[in-house]
């Protein structure tokens, strides 16, 4: 039989009390979402689980280079980042570990995950061509490729290459037609800008509304914010803009689509918890609220959608596994920049 000093007893106890403490009512979460687009689905799964969330929300680009600097002491226990470009470099950078559960395997599309179930996708953007109304037929539009046309040229709108939504939107075009033909494309395509590319993709949009060009390129989301908002003249101007749905032909790979996604990083105290947070977000609820809220589509399917998402019309995606734009990345970046695309 075995005997326990009152000190031996009193360190078992405090040992107890941390381990709730660190691994049964928290979880900290690193976040490029905006709090008002996560904060209302983190305070519903506090109140249905007694987990705490502690929220803290940067730049996409900053929380990375938090977490490297941070290393193994770092608070964090996610990161919900946009883009699956910078999931990857979360990966190779090593501050993220892989998540087994077969919640996350079940719901989220393979193509929207990592292979190896180092990240997965919460929500789905796609990256069409925007048109004027009335200065273009749809009809003489097709494809991505088909933009390098020469009766395109001083027509297009689109943000810079340092914009890692055009990083990997190139990069799954090397995916599809080789890194030769995406060069040649894109020293083409460099010459359809009506502008230097500068803004963001509303900036795109609000450019073709005023005349400045007749296509723009952009990811949904952004539009469904302007169709949405309180600024009337966002409103108006998205209203004079329609999507068209690239690449849709039979035997073509379908609109380049990316996503926001989460991954427990490689410093995680908080592993259950943070396992439950992940599977919470991509419950029924949590899905339909991203469509509702930020104009993304689920990546649940049978969520519920939204009248704005619906209008838009069904179309075919891009089925590439969206790690592969991250290991394209660099070789899209160095391609762009060959072609002048500043």
């Amino acid at each position: 039989m075995k005997f326990f000093t009152l000190t031996a007893i009193a360190g078992l106890l405090l040992a107890s009390a941390v381990s709730v403490s660190a691994d049964e009512k928290e979880v900290n979460l690193y976040s490029a979402r905006k709090e008002n687009l996560i904060k209302p689905l983190l305070e519903k799964f506090t109140t249905e689980t007694g987990v705490k969330v502690n929220l803290v929300t940067g730049g996409a680009d900053t929380l990375l280079k938090r977490l490297k600097s941070e290393g193994v002491n770092s608070p964090a226990d996610l990161l919900i980042t946009t883009d699956a470009g910078r999931l990857y470099r979360a990966k190779e950078a090593g501050v993220i570990r892989a998540v087994e559960s077969d919640v996350l395997d079940k719901i989220v599309p393979t193509n929207l995950r990592d292979p190896e179930s180092y990240w997965f996708g919460l929500s789905m953007r796609a990256r069409p061509i925007f048109y004027v109304k009335g200065k273009v037929d749809p009809s003489e539009l097709s494809t991505y490729e088909a933009l390098n046309d020469d009766k395109w040229e001083g027509r297009v709108c689109i943000r810079s290459s340092s914009n890692i939504y055009n990083q990997s939107l190139v990069a799954s075009m090397i995916a599809s037609d080789g890194l030769e033909k995406t060069q040649e494309w894109a020293n083409g395509f460099v010459k359809t800008f009506a502008q230097p590319p500068k803004g963001g993709d509303r900036d795109q949009i609000k450019a073709a509304a005023a005349g400045i060009c007749d296509v723009a390129i952009a990811n949904t989301y952004y539009y469904g914010g302007m169709l949405n908002s309180n600024d009337e003249e966002q409103i108006e101007a998205a209203n004079k803009l329609a999507i068209f749905w690239p690449n849709q032909g039979e035997n073509d790979r379908g609109v380049h689509v990316n996503v926001s996604g989460i991954a427990m990083t490689k410093a995680a105290k908080n592993v259950d918890n943070a396992k439950l947070l992940m599977e919470f977000l991509v419950g029924v609820e949590a899905q339909a609220f991203y469509a509702q809220v930020n104009n993304e589509y689920p990546v649940r399917e049978g969520a519920e959608s939204t009248e704005t998402l619906k209008s838009w019309g069904e179309f075919k995606a891009d089925e590439l596994n969206l790690s592969v734009l991250g290991e394209n990345n660099s070789d899209a970046v160095k391609l762009m920049d060959r072609a002048g695309w500043k």
